[in-house]
């Protein structure tokens, strides 16, 4: 295999710190040698290796960016570098670290209690438990203040009932951040492996995000412990908060699958020959790699700015909602226009781009194209065009 040489045009390099490079090229190392060798093969199976998120947690990126409970403290910019080098290999990847850090690890830390997270969170940052986060229904994804998940509180207990949908991890998960009504309020609950009248079966027959396990959450009469609720928020203020954070990642993410995308067709427009020369020497091709490049460089500075925003409390959800359209959108294309310079080759998993181009299609899902234009939509005129 080809060493992989990573696209930086404008040299944003010089901006990063020299522990936000050390952490990159750190998970860029992993992923070159424990992943790259096997991630077709286990794309191909419909796996993930729970020995991944031990050696994820033994390098400290789960919920890396704060800085309780051990965990690493670095800055969401370095957050955003892992993400980019984790979809490169694949999105299950990246998905994995948003799951286990944005969303299972980041709702106990900012809205759960000094006994939840001390109970919990050590064994997440080190992989020792895997969490999964249910928000989406089965009728209910872009409207999910109308979701169906209620709470009854008893003198001891609450007892849930509803379906959750498209859950990363939940079949492997040792815990589950559902999130629920009680008395017409949206709560957060913890529901742990082994509740009873609670299951997570697997979803199968995924044409997309193949090597990621994707489940379905079901809460029969699934009777809690009252000290599983999170006490500190109500509302959807509370997985509106967590899914941002996700969101955050996929802004880098989605650049690492276009970088991939981008590195493999110039290799592979270096090397084919037709008409007796590099196919990289005909102008069609070299305009191709040119946008490419092009529109990877814009999507560099933007997650580059948009980070360092965040690092400063200076962002705000719309900026998030525009880099995840932007890179999303750019990575598919790029994704596609790869496919194309490969020819008929681009299909085989030999190359990476065809499992980028399914899987970049469910990662514009992961808050839609048509909901975030409606996000900025708002933003621009200040009316709401839903509820």
């Amino acid at each position: 295999m080809e060493k992989y040489e990573s696209v930086d045009f404008y040299n944003i390099d010089q901006h990063f710190t020299e522990e936000e490079i050390m952490v990159r090229d750190l998970v860029r190392s992993w992923v070159e040698e424990e992943i790259m060798p096997h991630i077709e093969d286990y794309n191909s199976k419909g796996i993930f290796p729970r020995e991944i998120i031990s050696e994820m947690g033994e390098m400290g990126l789960f919920g890396c960016y704060l800085d309780e409970h051990g965990c690493a403290g670095f800055s969401h910019t370095a957050y955003g570098l892992i993400c980019q080098e984790l979809e490169r290999a694949d999105s299950a990847l990246r998905s994995c670290l948003s799951i286990q850090g944005s969303l299972s690890m980041l709702p106990i830390s900012l809205f759960g209690d000094k006994n939840q997270k001390e109970k919990y969170l050590p064994k997440m940052r080190q992989g020792k438990l895997v969490g999964c986060f249910g928000l989406t229904e089965p009728d209910h994804g872009s409207d999910p203040t109308n979701m169906a998940t209620k709470a009854i509180e008893n003198e001891d207990s609450f007892v849930l009932n509803g379906t959750k949908m498209w859950i990363t991890n939940g079949t492997i998960a040792d815990l589950a951040i559902i999130w629920g009504k009680l008395e017409g309020k949206i709560r957060g609950f913890i529901i742990e492996k082994g509740d009873k009248g609670f299951s997570a079966p697997e979803m199968k027959g995924k044409h997309s995000f193949k090597a990621s396990i994707t489940s379905e959450l079901v809460l029969q009469d699934c009777k809690i412990p009252k000290d599983r609720i999170l006490p500190n928020v109500e509302g959807m203020r509370g997985p509106l908060t967590c899914l941002s954070q996700a969101r955050f990642g996929i802004v880098w993410g989605s650049l690492g699958a276009a970088m991939c995308c981008y590195d493999a067709s110039v290799k592979y427009a270096k090397s084919r020959i037709m008409f007796g020369k590099p196919i990289g020497s005909f102008q069609l091709v070299q305009n191709k790699l040119a946008w490419m490049l092009r529109e990877i460089t814009k999507g560099q500075l933007l997650a580059y700015h948009l980070g360092r925003a965040k690092d400063k409390g200076e962002e705000t959800s719309e900026m998030i909602t525009l880099g995840k359209m932007n890179n999303v959108d750019m990575a598919m294309q790029i994704a596609r226009m790869a496919r194309d310079i490969h020819g008929a080759n681009g299909i085989l998993n030999e190359y990476p781009v065809m499992r980028h181009m399914a899987n970049l299609e469910s990662v514009s899902l992961q808050g839609t194209y048509d909901i975030h234009n409606l996000i900025l939509g708002r933003w621009i005129t200040g009316i709401q065009a839903f509820k």
